[in-house]
């Protein structure tokens, strides 16, 4: 995989994602399920979107023990997710389970498909993007600077083995030089220059995240909530690949 553009797809229906990419014609964008869409149609939402040709990244963010975070990948990484994650604060041993259940599941998938393709991306959670640093001090009692505890959740995840994390786009570039150009850096919170910021905090343009070194970008509403979907997607991609 390399640099692109992932819309998230913050839906309640199928429908209701269907006829939004429906409008994009003959573009299959890669798209994000989140929690709403995922709990209200179920891994028949992955298997739709696959077959309709779209890559898809399943953010259910999965923090659990590390029996049952295994067997949650065993699930997604049946239905041919392109990335899953989880939260790195859920310890070095989940998230080693975890990527033993996603191999596992990835070795059956190929076996029943009868071909290899890429295999899924497993990615894990630093700090939320609408966290910021008053918050993850005097709400989650950590009290540790903002940017080196996304730095010490990234080393941790990679020495789990994973294949990257979320992070700010503000955080990208510290992440790659602490953890390697290789390891993949996903980043949600991306607004363009005239657009609101919502409910994120550490928000970066598309232009920037490239700059600084983001592999991904994940853009909802400055997107899904456009007045034209398709020109809003191409601008994205245009600031972001070129």
């Amino acid at each position: 995989m390399g640099k692109d553009v992932i819309i998230a797809c913050d839906f309640s229906s199928k429908r209701e994602t269907i006829d939004f990419l429906e409008k994009f014609g003959e573009l299959r964008p890669f798209v994000k399920i989140g929690m709403e869409l995922y709990y209200a149609e179920g891994p028949e939402m992955v298997r739709e979107l696959k077959a309709r040709g779209h890559k898809v990244f399943v953010d259910l963010k999965v923090h659990d023990i590390p029996n049952t975070a295994a067997s949650a990948m065993r699930v997604l990484g049946g239905l041919g997710a392109d990335i899953v994650n989880v939260h790195a604060a859920g310890t070095k041993r989940m998230m080693e389970a975890a990527k033993a259940g996603l191999e596992e599941a990835y070795e059956s998938f190929c076996e029943r498909e009868g071909k290899r393709g890429e295999k899924p991306l497993l990615i894990a959670v630093t700090q939320l993007t609408s966290t910021d640093e008053e918050a993850m001090q005097h709400e989650l009692l950590i009290e540790k600077p903002l940017v080196d505890v996304v730095l010490h959740y990234a080393k941790m995840t990679r020495d789990s083995g994973l294949d990257g994390v979320v992070c700010s786009a503000q955080e990208a570039e510290g992440i790659h030089d602490a953890c390697g150009e290789n390891f993949v850096t996903v980043t949600p919170g991306i607004r363009f220059a005239d657009s609101q910021k919502g409910d994120q905090r550490r928000v970066m343009t598309p232009a920037e995240a490239k700059k600084i070194g983001s592999d991904y970008i994940v853009v909802g509403r400055p997107i899904t909530q456009a007045e034209d979907v398709v020109s809003a997607y191409e601008r994205c991609c245009r600031e972001f690949i070129g």
